[in-house]
């Protein structure tokens, strides 16, 4: 068989690039960062023998023809590194480049023969292997004062200035403006930036219509009073569940009877009921006990006033009064008899709600509809959401929808509540949620805290996920609060609070240490998703004033501002936990008692080293909790905490004093 050269690649480099990171399933999906939070990239460059590379990263904003490069470092092992700062929201996409550097290898090489005594000839001739590289790149560049000062630098190595040929200001020139040979380019590999409060955020969840006087459906103006002794409290984000009209057909009563006596207020999240004028309204209405949209507008701009940002509820299900229901009956999962199916888990069936059937005929309109509720409240000025249950929903609807909301709104922020399996939770974090709800409700000895931390702020999931912790939902009073009282709900409290930067609490009930469980499931009686509650705001005896600590202590710590800084530390009792978090200067450390009902006592296992002071060589820690101040010296500290102070906040710094 005759040789031929068809099968030899058309182009081809010596460098290889084994692998980028940080990229998510082969760069299928975008790493998130927030506006100006860093992006670290590392890489594998590989070339034969022992040429250098030079190498840089590539990035730009999605749409923007602006290209910005940082120069890779190399790190050892063939490892390159370099860090970038993304400051606008939206879509980037960064990319490693490598090429030979041929003048850093020429120069690598002549230091070594001009420090090894080379002979002059020999010196002589590789000051001309090192002029003809200038004077390639003076020929290559189209900067004119850049070729003159080559081709004076080539005159100048060709008249044996060593001198002039080891100079950095020279290598850095080159490393610019030479040619790239074998030049290779990775895959351009997403990021998604994300506004600030999708990181680092404090959520406060309570029901407008308990805010009203006692026995009365309150409306949102009543629920807008509170806004101010929320934001005092250091919350960023009040979150809303569904306000929308509620149907009255099958509606749920009390504590979820499957019937509603005369006056029950029913569930919220059964969407679509009668409005004042005796019309249905939907997703897109307010309901008319809670002051319709006037009042829902006024609600924001309240919140705005004292810079808390609203998020409410989406909930994509409707009741049999929703107007979609005679609309659009081709959008809802139909019964062999033509009837619409309610909502079922078999053998249950909730028939308060009927769910949408993402994969009907006309699946292109109930898309865009669905869409379309999102834009309605953007335009109301809400950007921050809690979609409930996304994992029930087709997940290409999510791919689609929020890609197609960020083009016009980057700002948005979207939490999934998907208590789902964990593959599932952390693969619609991968299509575009921003927060997620997690476990963390149900980790509670110190192993399984220490094991979860790992696995959210450690591992890859970082890059993708961000856990938006909660101690307590409507849905959910954990055995673990309903028996630990005052002492767990402060502890737990701090452990949300502090091992995230982003965390959530059902608010009422947990300031006011409301540990009554159902009985038959694991929340709480007199549940607020079917019934008024009245709360007294002004208790002596809430957990208000211990919030507000904590949620200042975050305020003005920036370690606890960061998701990925978080380091455990030995306590000789496994019923204490301790970590540490710092950013620069800044180190925060944390001592919980898991136990609520006595008092701990342990021996904490920290020198500077471990708490990130590795010059200092003593210590001195500030309970910012409990007001205290103390000097550490040695590796081992006393710790003693009770039921009624089961935590220290420590900020710790060098203790310069002789």
């Amino acid at each position: 068989m005759a040789d031929s050269n068809a099968s030899l690649p058309a182009s081809w480099s010596r460098i290889m690039i084994p692998w980028v990171a940080p990229v998510i399933d082969g760069g299928r999906w975008p790493i998130k960062r927030v506006q100006h939070e860093p992006v670290t990239v590392c890489a594998g460059l590989i070339v034969d023998g022992h040429d250098l590379i030079a190498a840089e990263i590539a990035y730009g904003l999605e749409g923007d023809d602006t290209e910005h490069t940082v120069p890779l470092e190399a790190t050892g092992n063939d490892t390159y590194e370099a860090t970038f700062t993304p400051t606008q929201l939206g879509c980037y996409t960064y990319q490693v480049r490598a090429w030979l550097d041929r003048f850093g290898t020429w120069q690598d090489q002549f230091e070594r023969r001009v420090q090894g005594g080379s002979p002059a000839k020999e010196i002589a001739s590789e000051l001309q292997d090192g002029a003809n590289l200038l004077r390639r790149t003076a020929d290559h560049t189209d900067h004119e004062g850049v070729a003159a000062d080559l081709r004076a630098a080539a005159d100048a190595f060709e008249n044996g200035d060593t001198d002039r040929a080891l100079n950095p200001e020279l290598t850095t020139l080159m490393r610019a403006h030479a040619p790239r040979d074998m030049e290779i380019r990775s895959e351009a590999y997403g990021l998604r930036v994300d506004p600030r409060q999708a990181r680092e955020a404090a959520w406060y969840e309570f029901f407008p219509r308990s805010a009203g006087p006692p026995n009365a459906h309150g409306t949102l103006d009543d629920a807008a009073k509170l806004l101010p002794r929320i934001r005092e409290m250091g919350f960023d984000i009040v979150y809303l569940p569904p306000v929308h009209p509620i149907g009255k057909t099958n509606r749920k009563g009390k504590d979820n009877a499957p019937t509603a006596e005369p006056g029950d207020v029913g569930s919220p999240w059964a969407i679509g009921g009668f409005l004042e004028d005796g019309t249905r309204g939907g997703h897109k209405s307010v309901h008319p006990e809670l002051g319709g949209l006037d009042a829902f507008d006024r609600f924001v701009e309240a919140a705005n006033d004292v810079d808390l940002e609203v998020a409410i509820d989406i909930a994509f299900q409707c009741s049999p009064d929703h107007p979609y229901i005679e609309e659009h009956p081709e959008w809802f999962y139909q019964r062999p008899d033509g009837s619409i199916r309610y909502a079922e888990n078999p053998p249950k069936t909730y028939e308060d709600v009927h769910p949408l059937n993402f994969e009907c005929d006309d699946w292109q309109a109930l898309w865009m509809e669905l869409k379309s509720v999102f834009e309605f409240w953007i335009e109301r000025g809400v950007t921050t959401f809690r979609v409930d249950n996304p994992h029930t929903k087709v997940i290409p609807f999510w791919t689609w929808c929020l890609r197609e909301l960020r083009k016009d709104t980057p700002e948005l922020v979207v939490l999934a509540e998907a208590f789902a399996r964990p593959n599932t939770m952390y693969s619609l974090a991968k299509l575009g949620y921003n927060n997620s709800y997690t476990y963390f409700t149900w980790r509670n000895t110190k192993e399984e805290l220490q094991e979860y931390a790992r696995e959210l702020f450690h591992t890859e999931k970082a890059e993708y996920y961000r856990p938006n912790f909660w101690p307590n939902t409507p849905d959910i009073l954990h055995d673990e609060l309903a028996h630990g009282g005052r002492p767990k709900h402060k502890s737990r409290f701090v452990l949300a609070a502090t091992m995230s930067p982003v965390y959530g609490v059902y608010g009422p009930p947990y300031e006011h240490v409301d540990n009554r469980q159902h009985p038959d499931r694991e929340e709480y009686m007199q549940n607020e998703k079917y019934e008024l509650r009245t709360w007294n705001w002004n208790d002596p005896t809430s957990l208000q004033p211990f919030m507000t600590r904590i949620n200042r202590i975050r305020r003005h710590n920036p370690a606890l501002q960061q998701m990925r800084n978080i380091q455990f530390l030995e306590t000789r009792n496994d019923q204490i936990i301790a970590y540490v978090k710092w950013s620069g200067d800044n180190v925060i450390l944390v001592v919980v008692s898991l136990d609520p009902h006595q008092e701990q006592f342990g021996q904490l296992v920290a020198n500077p080293h471990s708490l990130h002071l590795p010059g200092a060589n003593r210590l001195r820690v500030y309970d910012l909790l409990n007001e205290a101040a103390y000097e550490w010296d040695g590796h081992e500290h006393y710790l003693h905490l009770t039921p009624e102070q089961p935590a220290h906040i420590f900020r710790v710094e060098p203790n310069h004093r002789p």
